[in-house]
């Protein structure tokens, strides 16, 4: 039964240590994305100025949905650790309430031998009845241990007790808390329900324009592969720069310095840390190819991020590094290339630029404007690209979790 009890307190302990630490992340998570809702929420409301029905706004409502759904899933995860935890609880309560209806047993036994042999003079007999002294010192010896075991049976009833009450109370803590949580996702539930409605009526108004976005995204399509053969001529010719100035062989990577063979192994490094390259934002296109929000049979590509931002939204460095290009397209406006070593980062769709072709920028340095539309989606959204040498790279794998700030 010991070895039970000591078990059970390391277990309970273990998880616990366990539980603090997860929850807190889990709670972290739910404010950003609970931040990243209303933040979302702002630009709906930019967007609906013109009452008229957007495919940005559409993706704005797929992402308020998204992150819904991560701060439901977070309060399944709280709900998990709780449920364990009060199992492993409630299986310390049943072991500490045995415990202690054996120790009050035993007591009980004690103070009745003692009640039984409480007359003084008839242990000063036993004593002196010893046949030698030897004898009567271990007497004598084992009435000292006898009532220090008595005064340590009575302290074990007390500290059992005290863990007891400490338990039950901790228990109640627990269930109180899933008590709450439950009528958290029970609220979050209520609130995908209401925002998936707010899709299915931005789709049904947006349903009659078919022709006219497959058109859009005809064009759009057209736009980025214009784009990304621009890159992959100036990362070419970049290498090949770098190539003559070292006087190597040109095999169509980026020969690089030791400065920045330096630069480029930190910038790895730092993968899934990068700052965000604007302060405030929502991804509303992810990288690679996804089915449409809501046309069927299509598809839509992206070789970076799309990040859906505040009107006035400052573009901004992910990385210290060298401005390879500055160059300016139909549809994507103007564009800021930054060599990190062996890596580059895209900043598409610019209305302004602050930085030229040669300079140097530190990280979160400020390097334009991003571009908003006067169309009726009135939108401002920044794509973003990160390339290693001639090959493209998901940027959500290498910015921090963390999204605004």
């Amino acid at each position: 039964m010991e070895m039970k009890k000591k078990l059970l307190l390391i277990l309970i302990v273990y998880p616990l240590a366990l539980l603090s630490q997860s929850r807190q992340d889990l709670e972290k998570k739910r404010l950003e994305n609970e931040a990243e809702i209303r933040y979302t929420n702002e630009l709906i409301l930019s967007t609906e100025k013109n009452k008229k029905a957007s495919y940005n706004k559409l993706l704005l409502i797929d992402s308020k949905i998204s992150n819904r759904k991560e701060i439901i899933n977070s309060i399944e995860k709280e709900l998990e650790f709780i449920n364990s935890n009060i199992i492993i609880n409630e299986e310390l309560i049943e072991t500490l309430t045995t415990d202690l209806e054996k120790l009050k047993e035993e007591y009980a036994r004690i103070v009745y031998y003692s009640y039984l042999s409480r007359n003084k003079a008839t242990k000063i007999m036993f004593v002196l009845a010893s046949e030698n002294f030897n004898v009567a010192f271990k007497r004598i010896k084992y009435y000292k241990q006898y009532s220090d075991y008595r005064k340590k049976q009575a302290l074990s009833i007390v500290n059992t007790k005290t863990k007891l009450s400490n338990e039950l109370a901790n228990l109640e803590l627990l269930k109180q808390e899933k008590y709450n949580l439950l009528d958290d996702k029970k609220l979050e539930n209520k609130k995908l329900l209401s925002e998936k409605q707010q899709k299915d009526k931005e789709v049904k108004l947006l349903s009659g324009k078919e022709k006219e976005l497959k058109k859009k995204l005809k064009i759009q399509y057209d736009l980025s592969e214009k784009l990304k053969k621009e890159i992959q001529r100036i990362i070419e010719e970049e290498a090949k720069k770098a190539a003559e100035l070292l006087k190597k062989k040109n095999n169509g990577l980026f020969q690089m310095t030791p400065d920045e063979m330096k630069l480029a192994d930190v910038f790895q490094k730092n993968q899934n840390k990068l700052p965000w390259p604007t302060a405030y934002g929502t991804i509303t296109g992810f990288y690679g190819e996804q089915p449409h929000p809501f046309l069927s049979g299509i598809k839509i590509r992206n070789d970076g991020i799309d990040i859906s931002t505040n009107e006035g939204a400052i573009a901004r460095s992910v990385y210290e590094g060298t401005v390879t290009s500055v160059f300016f397209m139909l549809g994507f406006h103007k564009t800021v290339i930054i060599r990190h070593g062996n890596y580059c980062t895209v900043y598409s769709n610019l209305k302004e630029v602050f930085v030229k072709q040669g300079d140097k920028v530190t990280t979160k340095q400020n390097i334009g404007v991003v571009y908003t539309e006067s169309d009726s989606d009135h939108k401002t959204v920044l794509q973003f690209q990160i390339w290693k040498e001639k090959e493209k790279l998901n940027p959500v794998d290498w910015l921090a979790k963390v999204k605004n700030g």
